[in-house]
């Protein structure tokens, strides 16, 4: 198991908490809650060893531009694809916009 903390900007503030995915073989689970801050804080939590440097490049790419809300999202992994990785996150977004929007 690796854990992983990364930090991004974000554009503006928002409410809520939102959930996307389960962890369970080759998926994993994002549990995303409204920030205080301007950033966005980013936990995860894989069974892959060793892939901290995939893990800042897919979150870069879909966190990198800061034009997202400031929340926590808490990532649990079991071997997710980073296109898996993507689609969750962005499902977690579009359910918080949805429950306040």
């Amino acid at each position: 198991m690796e854990r992983i903390e990364l930090d991004f900007p974000a554009a503006r503030s928002t409410q809520g908490r939102a959930l996307a995915g389960v962890v369970a073989s080759g998926d994993l689970e994002v549990l995303l809650e409204a920030s205080a801050t301007a950033r966005t804080r980013v936990q995860v939590t894989t069974s892959v060893d060793g892939m901290g440097h995939l893990w800042r490049a897919v979150l870069d790419r879909v966190l990198g531009d800061g034009a997202h809300p400031a929340v926590t999202l808490e990532i649990n992994d079991f071997g997710a694809t980073p296109g898996v990785v993507q689609m969750r996150i962005l499902q977690a977004f579009e359910a918080l916009e949805h429950a306040h929007g």
